[in-house]
């Protein structure tokens, strides 16, 4: 099965138009884990990113983590989609070049063990759906729009669906999605309350067009077992990032961690990551 990772850097230099780009070390090695993990266990793992994710990752000489190569496609996301408030649209767009059946993981996403007993005679999986709380699940009334976008024929009872990990096996559905997503992005007016609207463009949207077109909507797993005590198939370190950046010492705990799994287990995928100066001292 292909899989994908995005990387999209405009939110970044939008955030921080002067900062030189990087990033940080528990995401390069979680990166690595992830695409080197995806390709022992489930197939070809693609980077679709713009043209500065691609020369950073090559001046860093960390492209060959994709077996897949490394797609700078990015570039020709539309500029009336605000970065800020939609700092995941990338994941919209590298989807739409994509060729279903696929799958799409974020880059903090680890899937340890083989998948293809899920997907078979599946048209679209996520990894979890989510409850409709109203601080992050809206009503329709909370978005404002300054151009058309069909709102009204979607059943806003529907959970929303993760897609930290989601495998999109319906090429049709996956392009009415995609579409779908980015007419929501671009008829958007600017918001200060980007998490709201991001999340209903990329999860909350997929599920209601899910339901709307009786495309059945399956999950890897639910969130009580995702981080469960015992569960082997999938780590997902998005809720652990804040707090690695709170505590230096749990950022290198983690990342030596991650090193010496990755030189036992990658030894060679591991020596280009040890040169990288961010990283070498985790190697050591």
């Amino acid at each position: 099965m292909q899989a994908f990772h995005v990387n999209w850097t405009a939110p970044g230099f939008a955030r921080r138009p002067d900062a030189p780009y990087a990033v940080e070390p528990f995401e390069l090695l979680t990166t690595a884990l992830s695409a080197l993990l995806w390709r022992q266990e489930n197939g070809t793992i693609s980077m679709v990113c713009d043209s500065e994710a691609a020369a950073y990752y090559d001046r860093l000489g960390l492209t060959g983590l994709w077996d897949g190569g490394v797609r700078p496609v990015l570039d020709g996301v539309d500029r009336n989609v605000d970065p800020v408030c939609f700092w995941a649209a990338g994941k919209l767009y590298a989807l739409r070049e994509m060729d279903a059946p696929c799958v799409m993981i974020d880059t903090d996403f680890i899937v340890w063990r083989d998948l293809s007993a899920f997907w078979e005679g599946h048209p679209l999986i996520t990894i979890h759906r989510e409850d409709v709380t109203p601080e992050i699940y809206p009503d329709a009334s909370a978005f404002h729009l300054h151009r058309p976008f069909d709102l009204a024929s979607l059943d806003w009872r529907v959970r929303p669906a993760n897609t930290a990990l989601a495998y999109f096996g319906d090429p049709a559905f996956t392009r009415l999605y995609c579409d779908a997503a980015i007419d929501f992005m671009r008829a958007a007016s600017p918001a200060d309350d980007s998490l709201t609207y991001m999340v209903f463009a990329e999860q909350r949207l997929l599920a209601m067009l899910a339901a709307r077109e009786g495309v059945p909507l399956d999950s890897f797993s639910d969130l009580d077992a995702l981080f469960g005590a015992g569960q082997s198939w999938f780590t997902h370190v998005w809720g652990f990032k804040q707090q690695m950046r709170d505590d230096p010492a749990l950022c290198d705990d983690f990342c030596r961690r991650c090193a010496v799994r990755l030189m036992r287990d990658f030894p060679q995928a591991a020596l280009p990551l040890s040169r990288v100066d961010s990283l070498a001292p985790y190697f050591m």
